[in-house]
């Protein structure tokens, strides 16, 4: 099926590709310095996407069948796996002198997130939106890859908080006298 692109088509399939070529220069342009690591902070993000993907999935529920809650429970195991990985893979650095945290994100990690997206997104929009793939419908499909991005990005968070608080901790003790406690 080809776009219509006297009607529009074009516009609506095009879109979302630039506004995803656009984030993602955005996201690598900001990552190119370390940016201040607010671990007081590392909460936010996942308690925003944890309300945007309850939302998302409340707008349009799937089907819950056993099929499509196993596939969701998959998507969250896998989700929290691989942001367990891509947390470990952020660069985090400590000042041995001022104790500032800073971070980096990994260039891999965005364009995993991008990608999960853009399925997403072509999954969505596709003709396969009411059809079942493999007896699994596509909007269990497309939750799913949601529930995955959920797991991902809270799961990093969460790795990432623990090895700044351990990096922040042994920058104190470092620093701290001999025979004294560090706070």
């Amino acid at each position: 099926m080809e776009p219509d692109i006297q009607g529009g088509g074009a516009t609506q399939l095009y879109a979302p590709i630039i506004a995803i070529a656009v984030a993602v220069a955005v996201v690598l342009w900001r990552n190119r310095r370390p940016q201040k690591l607010r671990m007081e902070r590392l909460w936010v993000r996942p308690m925003l996407f944890a309300l945007i993907i309850a939302a998302n999935l409340a707008a349009s529920p799937a089907p819950l069948t056993a099929v499509s809650l196993g596939l969701f429970s998959i998507a969250v195991v896998v989700g929290a796996g691989l942001g367990w990985q891509r947390g470990r893979f952020m660069h985090i650095e400590v000042d041995p002198e001022t104790h500032a945290v800073t971070s980096r994100a990994s260039v891999v990690g965005v364009v995993f997130i991008v990608a999960i997206l853009a399925i997403r997104m072509v999954l969505r929009g596709s003709a396969l939106e009411g059809h079942a793939a493999l007896g699994v419908p596509a909007i269990a499909i497309t939750d799913a890859l949601v529930l995955l991005l959920g797991g991902m990005i809270i799961t990093q968070n969460l790795e990432m908080w623990l090895r700044a608080r351990r990096l922040l901790e042994a920058a104190r003790a470092a620093k701290s006298p001999a025979g004294t406690v560090a706070n």
